[in-house]
Order: C-alpha cells, then structure tokens, then sequence
C-alpha cells in the first residue's frame, strides 16, 4: 500500500508538508513528509490541516443526524428556520447542491477583495449572511450548481433548529460521538500554510463555517471514513448510511451526487469522494464501500490552477480500491 500512497508526498508543489492516511482490508497506514512549516518543526500524526470545503461533508452529516432524531426533515423548507430565505428551498436541496442559490452570497466579494490573497471570507460574518439571504436571486427551476452558499445556510438552519452554534453542535451530534477528538473549528495546533510557496495566515471564514472552517489531522479523517466504511460499527448508523445515498445526477456526467459526497459508480467499484481548499491547504478523502478502502492526502499548500494533488490523490484511492 505504501508503494501506491508514496508518491503523493511530493505531489503538491509549494507545500512544506504533506500526510496521507489509508485503510485497505482493515490494514490503516499513515505517511508523513516535511514540517509543520518552512523551517519549522517535523510533521507529526497530530498536526492539524485546513480541510476547506471537507467541512461540507461533516454539515450533510449533521443534517442526517438531526433527520435520524427526529428533529428536522430532508424537504423542510428552509425558510421555516431561516424567514429570509427565498423560494421553497429545501434542506435537502442545500446538502445536494441543487437549491438554485449561487456559489457565493451577495455582498461577499465587496469585502472579500482586499484580503484575496489571504483570507477573503473573514470580514463576512453571520450577519452579513443573513442580510444576504433576502437580497438572493435564485435560479429557477433548480439545477445542480456547487454552492458554498447553499451550504453554508444548512449549517446555519440547523443551529437554530436545534438552538446551538454551528460549531458546539457539530461537535457535539458528530465529532465527539465518532471519536475525532482532534477536528474543530478553531486554528489552533494547526500546520502553517502556503500560497505560491508564501505563508499564509490561518483561515477565518465567520460568515460561512458549515462550508469550510473545519481542521483535522490525517488520523482523525482515516476514522472518520473508517466509520463511512461501517456505519453500523458507530453510535450513528442510520446518517452515515444516509450521506452515501445518490439523490441526483450530476449534469453531463454519470457521477451522482448523495448528501455533499460525490459518487462514481463502476463495475465492482464504487468511490464516493470529495476535496477541499483554502488559500493555504489542500485536502481530499475518499472511500470505497466495495472494497473497504479509504484515502485521507492532506498538504500545506493551497490549490491553483494547474495543481495536479486532488486529481492525483483520485487516482491512488481508485488504485488502492482496485489492487
């Protein structure tokens, strides 16, 4: 297994440290390389990652874990928790991307402009979103259309249906009953990042954290799966099994899209997968209910344009999953 994951430990140019975590037919390995920054101290299984948009996979998680409860339902309108909502958007149709909403919030480029470069969501805050949601034009009828948006104001209906922040109740529905003691929201503990091989500061993103202000490390991502793998093994079977069910199909492909994850079905393979970015990070984690296998790549770099690690960490997951 080593032979097919080695690779990926040089496959993010910039970054100044890479871990990579694996399950096969019950047998786990984690690789490491470099350091926590440039110069800086050795990487260790606790360093901590960025995982940007992976936060949107632990939000649909959220959501089936209310619905398994009880105390929300996958077609209650949003609005019925958030009154500024526009149109009958459903809670479902946030985590499937396919409310109409736009990829971004009116109002967030205006503030994010002058911190592109670094963190471009921190001066949109739960207010802002919220004054955002009246002011929306959705697109009619519906179609898939990623949405950080969308998932953001999941994240946001939930804490108020359930009366809790985001992050204290993420933590306490997902986090903690699975055991991943070291994924929060905070940037504490957490690995130094790098744009075009410059530090960057620690991503802050008030406005929208369902979407993407999640860190973890490489060993709580691989249990995290391990638990995708085998929901009925974990105090939450009923919503890890729901998050992998396809609900619709992804336009011009075959791939289909469950609760967030991505899933592409082949002949006696089936990958459900997603990644994430932000301005200093790059993640991605997959898995293979088929065969058993997962893949957690995380770097200390973020994504641009011809950046080849997500794409490459596809590929050793559909290896491993093959081999």
């Amino acid at each position: 297994m080593d032979e097919l994951l080695a690779p990926l430990l040089t496959a993010a140019p910039g970054a100044t440290g890479v871990a990579v975590a694996a399950r096969r037919q019950y047998e786990d390995t984690v690789l490491l390389s470099g350091t926590t920054a440039r110069g800086g101290d050795p990487l260790t299984p606790g360093t901590r990652f960025e995982i940007g948009s992976l936060t949107k996979t632990f939000t649909a998680l959220l959501l089936a874990q209310m619905v398994a409860s009880g105390e929300v339902a996958h077609d209650d309108e949003v609005r019925r928790y958030l009154p500024g909502t526009p149109t009958p958007i459903t809670l479902a149709q946030l985590a499937t991307h396919t409310s109409g909403l736009p990829r971004l919030p009116p109002g967030l480029l205006r503030t994010a402009l002058p911190r592109w470069f670094s963190t471009p969501y921190a001066a949109f805050g739960p207010d802002a979103l919220l004054a955002a949601l009246p002011r929306t034009k959705t697109r009619t009828p519906p179609t898939y259309r990623y949405s950080n948006y969308g998932v953001a104001v999941l994240g946001l209906a939930l804490a108020r249906a359930a009366g809790v922040p985001y992050p204290d109740l993420l933590a306490a529905r997902v986090l903690r009953p699975l055991g991943l003691h070291d994924t929060d929201c905070t940037g504490t503990r957490q690995a130094t990042g790098h744009w075009h091989r410059r530090p960057r500061p620690p991503w802050a993103i008030p406005g929208l954290p369902a979407a993407g202000a999640l860190r973890s490390t490489a060993p709580d991502l691989l249990r995290y799966l391990t638990a995708l793998l085998d929901p009925d093994a974990t105090p939450l079977p009923a919503a890890l099994a729901d998050v992998a069910r396809p609900r619709v199909v992804r336009p011009g492909t075959t791939d289909d899209v469950c609760l967030v994850w991505n899933r592409r079905a082949r002949p006696g393979r089936t990958l459900l997968f997603h990644a994430g970015g932000t301005r200093g990070f790059t993640a991605f984690a997959g898995y293979s209910p088929d065969t058993g296998t997962a893949l957690v790549a995380l770097a200390n770099s973020g994504p641009g344009l011809r950046a080849q690690f997500v794409q490459r960490s596809y590929e050793a997951l559909r290896a491993l999953a093959t081999a």
